[in-house]
């Protein structure tokens, strides 16, 4: 298998296509030759510096990421960009980005996990963004606290990021928009629901929610996007008969 056939078959599993009008970033393959044979794909959620040197440093011809270098408008290649393209191009490393593609996939996406960690049933899209629903919303049965919640979505016993527990004690229902949508919350309450989970808070929510009587998680931008890189990694190894690695690099944000 070579780069140009990897980036086809998560093109077409990820459905990156449908989220061209949609997303920022430029989903795809973003930097390397579409000729250059592939048999090690690193997987992390940032293509920041430090995971392209410990791709390098592992032997991998391509590097996987949720969020990746270019975000819907040119930049110079100057500085952090020059650092983070030149260890690239002189690892001989290849980079692909999927990012809303990688939220939103309805088994494999960060939000799916998720949700499946959550123990959500009769599960539902949530969370429009530009008129596609990104996140999921479900049904708890039985019933679970908020601390519950977070065990089950945190298992490390990482402790979320901010918590509002002004919602039922027990929670029979909740949504989920993985990274940075507390915005998202006000969806949540207009659709009723006890629980609403996402990466990260706003000062601007606090009273709204409050007055709302919802509970609300903000379990760590980081922590809640790594769900998704690592089910495709595992996806490649048992389809494509890669090796694969996931690269942590947690920003405790």
């Amino acid at each position: 298998m070579d780069i140009g056939e990897f980036a086809r078959w998560a093109d077409q599993l990820l459905a990156v296509r449908d989220f061209r009008s949609l997303d920022d970033s430029l989903n795809g393959l973003q930097l390397g030759r579409s000729d250059v044979p592939v048999r090690t794909v690193a997987f992390a959620v940032d293509a920041c510096y430090e995971s392209i040197m410990r791709a390098r440093e592992a032997g991998a011809q391509l590097l996987f990421v949720h969020h990746g270098l270019f975000w819907g408008k040119p930049v110079p290649i100057t500085g952090t960009m020059h650092k983070r393209i030149a260890a690239l191009l002189e690892g001989g490393l290849a980079l692909y980005a999927c990012h809303l593609p990688l939220d939103a996939h309805a088994e494999l996406g960060n939000n799916a996990c998720l949700a499946r960690m959550l123990g959500l049933t009769d599960v539902k899209p949530f969370g429009v963004y530009h008129g596609v629903p990104i996140g999921f919303k479900g049904t708890l049965e039985p019933a679970i606290t908020v601390d519950q919640a977070i065990e089950r979505i945190l298992p490390g016993n990482e402790g979320a990021r901010t918590v509002y527990p002004f919602g039922p004690k027990l929670c029979s229902s909740a949504a989920l928009v993985s990274g940075g949508a507390p915005f998202e919350a006000f969806q949540a309450i207009d659709e009723g629901v006890d629980l609403y989970i996402t990466g990260e808070s706003s000062h601007s929510i606090y009273h709204g929610v409050m007055e709302a009587g919802i509970n609300v998680v903000s379990a760590g931008h980081y922590a809640t996007e790594t769900h998704g890189v690592r089910a495709v990694a595992e996806r490649a190894a048992r389809e494509l008969g890669l090796q694969t690695l996931f690269i942590e690099l947690p920003t405790g944000l």
